[in-house]
């Protein structure tokens, strides 16, 4: 039975990079960093000689978000998916002031070239930004 959800993983491929994006633009803080290795991690990867850094991150409310950077096994540096893309597609966070977040973002070095927009009811202010390895994120400004 579910209790609730424990952390969202993002593997990425420049550790600092993402943590000085994750921190210092959007406002986590580092919970925990570890390096991991053993033969637990190998058998619960199903791979050998894993060898990962991971952070745990958290928001204002104690969401975690886990950051992981393997050493031993490499893929690509960019996530290339899309919002229709089948699977996990982007992590929605709920920011105090849409406007506000895209100016820091774009400071920050992102390119934002959508404006936001309303939904239908009025209730939320939203845009999706793609930040560091490509992963879409979704920030949402409650409007009632």
């Amino acid at each position: 039975m579910i209790s609730t959800i424990r952390h969202v993983g993002l593997v990425v491929s420049d550790l600092d990079k993402a943590l000085q994006f994750w921190c210092e633009a959007m406002g986590f803080v580092i919970s925990r960093q570890m390096e991991e290795v053993g033969k637990h991690l190998d058998a619960m990867m199903g791979l050998n000689d894993v060898r990962v850094t991971t952070a745990k991150l958290a928001d204002p409310d104690g969401n975690l978000l886990e950051l992981l950077c393997f050493a031993s096994h490499l893929d690509k540096d960019q996530w290339i998916g899309q919002p229709y893309s089948t699977g996990f597609t982007h992590i929605a966070l709920t920011v105090s002031d849409v406007d506000e977040m895209c100016l820091r973002l774009r400071n920050f070095g992102l390119d934002i070239p959508r404006q936001p927009q309303y939904s239908p009811d009025g209730c939320v202010k939203v845009i999706y930004v793609r930040g560091p390895e490509g992963i879409l994120i979704e920030l949402v400004e409650l409007l009632e």
